[in-house]
């Protein structure tokens, strides 16, 4: 009813729907907050907002799905005019959607597909990164023993992200020069979770592991943790430019971090959910583009982010850019690291 409204005053004005999109309310609801990264995505999005002229209210479901229901509830009757979701889980959050649905209000659904149409989806090329992960610790680690430790079962990323890595993987385990020796979700993304599945998978193959495909940077760390345990360092890879992690880069103890830059995700999602909330249809966001590849295969308008791997050989990308600074990514720096000379 809302958006019916907006659009009617749009048309019978003659404006487009821009010029509406100041002194509105983008709620957001956080699956998790206590993550490093989501705070650099919170600063962007509060950024973009406050300077289009919007303001920012939010919730943090602390991994509760059923907090995450009553937190968006209560958006609403805060009087959001438009929602950025990050799911905790896919399909629980169903309920929510309708219910905002059902107000008028529109839903970006931000890093994490919510499967239904009615949402716009925003991330980046999730399955990309995986590829990208799989493909930086392979040409480290071209023969061996593999580990994987997946992210939360009840998050789409964590398939799109095993998709991409298997692009990769399926021609090296034919051949015969990679085996994947272990396997297994993580609850929740969290590093404590993380280091207990390495742990078991080093045990049950009496530390006989060559390599590991972490799905974020937070878990490659506890992988770490474990490895280290053991005395090992060995090729990993992970992803989200954590900057814990990407020290470990520069120390030597992890390969590869994906880094998608949260400012420019964050800053999207604040232009999307804006010009959503002013009027502007979902197919009419500029650079959406269809996309059916979730578990239902529902087709909905998304925008995918391109991500950016970093390596020991290219860490000045991110210290030029301003996301870490060189004695934060350097302390400690391999003396083969160029960015920290």
């Amino acid at each position: 009813m809302r958006n019916a409204l907006i659009a009617a005053v749009v048309a019978a004005a003659g404006f487009n729907s821009a010029a509406l999109a100041e002194g509105l309310t983008i709620g957001v609801s956080w699956s998790n907050f206590q993550e490093e990264r989501w705070k650099t995505d919170e600063a962007a999005i509060k950024g973009a907002l406050e300077a289009a002229g919007n303001s920012y209210i939010s919730a943090d479901a602390q991994a509760s799905e059923a907090k995450q229901l009553t937190d968006i509830e209560a958006l609403i009757t805060q009087g959001a005019d438009a929602l950025i979701v990050l799911a905790y889980n896919k399909d629980a959050i169903g309920p929510a959607i309708e219910k905002a649905a059902a107000e008028g209000i529109p839903v970006v659904a931000y890093d994490r597909l919510i499967e239904d149409p009615r949402a716009f989806y925003l991330t980046f090329d999730n399955k990309g990164v995986g590829k990208i992960i799989a493909e930086t610790v392979v040409a480290a680690a071209p023969k061996g023993n593999y580990a994987i430790i997946k992210g939360d079962p009840g998050d789409a990323n964590a398939g799109f992200l095993r998709e991409g890595m298997e692009e990769v993987l399926a021609p090296k385990v034919a051949a015969g020069d990679i085996t994947v020796v272990g396997e297994q979700f993580t609850q929740g993304w969290k590093p404590e979770g993380a280091q207990e599945n390495m742990e078991q998978i080093l045990t049950a193959n009496d530390n006989k592991v060559d390599a590991v495909l972490a799905q974020n940077d937070g878990m490659a760390g506890g992988a770490i943790a474990a490895l280290q345990a053991q005395g090992l360092n060995i090729p990993i890879g992970g992803q989200d430019g954590d900057l814990a992690a990407l020290n470990r880069v520069a120390r030597g103890t992890q390969t590869v971090s994906v880094w998608k830059d949260s400012r420019q995700l964050g800053a999207k999602a604040a232009e999307i959910a804006s010009a959503l909330a002013g009027g502007t249809a979902l197919d009419a966001v500029d650079g959406a583009s269809k996309f059916s590849g979730g578990e239902k295969g529902v087709e909905m308008n998304a925008i995918f982010l391109a991500p950016t791997p970093i390596t020991k050989e290219n860490l000045n990308v991110v210290i030029d850019a301003g996301h870490i600074s060189k004695e934060q990514a350097c302390e400690g720096a391999a003396d083969d690291v160029a960015a920290c000379k």
